[in-house]
């Protein structure tokens, strides 16, 4: 299975407008265009019948101390954890593309409905449902923001992080119509449940960082 995408060549830094959060340019940070990308596969096995989506950083800081410190750096050998970002199941077995935008467009404060998807750019997905992305556990406690945060929601790193992060993109192959999940379902709930009905996967990946140390 091969997965590819127009928006940027795999490996290389995320273009800001496929992310949450870009530098304000008077040295702080501020809410991005935060587009989905384009996303396209080929190659598929025989026998699939959906396909699954999940896009993660793996270089999440595993303790908040530091997290966005003025005058402080967030060490690079800090254990870091997962943060999905995009969390899709139940596309079609016709599926082969995902265009730039057709997922979001702009940073919804309390977070984009779901999972359920309604809209006329979902109209060939009458079944593909959307799982809570973390930004919903980051703003829980914020009275202005706190909500279910489903479907894509890009990158918006520390900005003293002393790590670039790393995004990656993976499409599943499955061999079940409907994904074994329900309700407000997780990333992590959606990789467990998925792994015995996977046939392939294929992925693109990604680099983005808000230290202005770093975009020197």
């Amino acid at each position: 299975m091969r997965l590819w995408s127009d928006s940027w060549i795999n490996g290389e830094r995320i273009p800001v407008r496929f992310a949450a959060g870009k530098p304000d340019g008077r040295g702080g940070v501020t809410f991005s265009d935060n587009l989905s990308p384009h996303l396209a596969w080929s190659e598929v096995p025989a026998g699939t019948r959906s396909f699954a989506l999940i896009c993660h950083d793996f270089d999440v800081p595993s303790r908040g101390d530091d997290v966005n410190q003025i005058g402080r750096e967030i060490p690079a050998d800090l254990p870091r954890v997962d943060f999905f970002h995009w969390v899709m199941v139940d596309l079609p077995a016709t599926l082969g593309e995902i265009t730039e935008g057709q997922f979001s467009r702009g940073f919804t404060a309390r977070g984009k409905p779901g999972p359920a998807l309604s809209g006329p750019a979902y109209a060939g997905l009458p079944a593909a449902r959307q799982g809570l992305n973390d930004y919903t556990g980051w703003f829980a406690g914020d009275l202005e923001m706190a909500g279910n945060y489903f479907g894509y929601d890009g990158p918006f790193p520390p900005f003293n992080d002393s790590l670039i992060h790393h995004y990656v993109f993976t499409v599943y192959a499955l061999s079940v119509a409907r994904a074994p999940v329900e309700g407000h379902f997780t990333g992590a709930q959606v990789r467990a449940a998925i792994y015995p009905h996977i046939l392939a996967e294929a992925t693109h990946s990604g680099t983005y960082t808000l230290n202005p140390r770093l975009l020197r």
